[in-house]
């Protein structure tokens, strides 16, 4: 099983632009994650804190659709987390949040995660807004310390970090418990360095998505691989990265080993990145994070 520990949240999509009415859509990275993976076929598991009002109802129905486990998930009476995406021409969002006092950030570290679990991806907002915060660090450390493959997209919101400086500090401070980095260019740019100083710092892979020039990964051990992105026409780029976060873990997550990082055999990597890829491209064919199926995927186009 693969456990994402992470914010669920309420995006509200324009539905037209310039922005009219706004669509309630299930968002969150790390819900997005968990949603993909579960589409993908994979087992799944989700960890975090989510409000007992409708709009929790809602995020929790379309977990259960998806297959996703649920015994990790804390529940509130807290109102849920609300993201505002403003779109780009290009499709790209940029997001506001209403987070004070919402569900999501009073998330408690759990007892151990269960037996079988082999991989763990965590990131977004639920790594930066506290009490919570601390306590998905906290998991994090514990779970690479006794073996679990770990992810971590970053998926910066500067909008949610009052002291920039603390959080790139912090986020160095990760990287010894993390395998896989997986950043969007825009987040690297933000955190001001390369691949080479996060391998130094720690992780096994760095994983770059480009938007429409692909995706490229570059490993310890001195390789580098690049796919080209594939070419369809995009909507919108809501959850097109969290859509790679699942599509990375649910090929690499049986190579796990190894406190934080990647099994002892080779990975093939641009088997992997393409196939991140091809699931990344159908998710950007519609609107909100809409994740595509094992059998979308498999049959090599959307399904009507």
């Amino acid at each position: 099983m693969i456990v994402v520990g992470g914010e669920a949240l309420i995006d509200l999509v324009p539905v037209e632009r310039p922005p009219g009415a706004l669509l309630p859509r299930p968002g969150g990275g790390p819900y997005n994650t968990a949603l993909a993976l579960g589409r993908l076929g994979a087992p799944v598991a989700f960890c975090s804190r989510i409000s007992t009002d409708g709009f929790g109802a809602s995020l929790l129905d379309g977990l259960r659709a998806a297959g996703v486990d649920l015994s990790l998930v804390q529940r509130g009476p807290e109102p849920t987390t609300l993201a505002v995406p403003s779109l780009a021409p290009d499709g790209s969002a940029a997001y506001g949040f209403y987070v004070e006092g919402t569900a999501d950030r009073l998330f408690r570290l759990p007892p151990a995660l269960p037996e079988g679990v082999r991989a763990l991806a965590l990131g977004t907002c639920s790594l930066v807004l506290e009490p919570g915060a601390s306590a998905y660090e906290t998991l994090l450390r514990r779970e690479a310390g006794r073996g679990l493959l770990t992810l971590l997209d970053p998926n910066i919101r500067p909008a949610l970090i009052a002291d920039p400086a603390a959080y790139r500090a912090r986020f160095l401070s990760w990287l010894p418990h993390v395998g896989v980095l997986k950043l969007s260019e825009e987040d690297a740019a933000w955190l001001g360095g390369r691949a080479g100083d996060w391998l130094a710092a720690g992780s096994s892979a760095v994983v770059l998505t480009r938007g429409a020039d692909g995706l490229t990964v570059w490993t310890r051990e001195g390789a580098e691989h690049s796919v080209p992105a594939r070419r369809v026409s995009v909507v919108d780029t809501i959850g097109a990265g969290d859509t790679v976060n699942a599509a990375l873990l649910h090929r690499l997550a049986g190579d796990a080993g190894g406190p934080g990082g990647l099994g002892p055999g080779p990975v093939d990597w641009p088997g992997v990145l393409s196939y991140a890829a091809a699931a990344a491209a159908l998710t950007c064919t519609r609107a909100g994070a809409e994740p595509p199926y094992a059998a979308e995927l498999s049959a090599g186009r959307p399904i009507p």
